[in-house]
């Protein structure tokens, strides 16, 4: 199984002449690579564009779990809205070709807490 995180590609604003444009690519590699190391998840494969949007991958985990992790880079700070994710498998030939989930996941009371 791999989960697919599209970021749509949208510049930063205000940022410094020069800058890059997408920063937030950056944050999410250091981000996965940090969850890597810690072996919560996989890094399928390198990040790279795909139509309007950059995309990552991961796996390594279950879905539930994949999914997670992809709606925490939905929140990560500069990340763009609009950020998705594909549920997906390594054999799959095109990119976006699963189940859809919109991201950030909705926040789940904690147990035993009242709604």
């Amino acid at each position: 199984m791999v989960v697919e995180i599209h970021v749509p590609l949208l510049p930063t604003l205000h940022l410094p002449q020069g800058a890059h444009p997408f920063p937030w690519i950056g944050e999410i590699e250091d981000f996965l690579a940090d969850l890597e190391d810690q072996g919560d998840v996989e890094v399928f494969d390198d990040g790279e564009e795909h139509e309007d949007a950059y995309v990552f991958f991961v796996t390594g985990s279950g879905e539930e779990h994949l999914v997670a992790v992809a709606s925490r880079v939905a929140t990560l700070p500069g990340v763009p809205a609009g950020t998705f994710a594909v549920v997906s498998d390594d054999e799959a030939e095109e990119f976006g070709r699963g189940r859809r989930v919109t991201l950030p996941l909705p926040v789940r009371p904690a147990e035993g807490s009242t709604p």
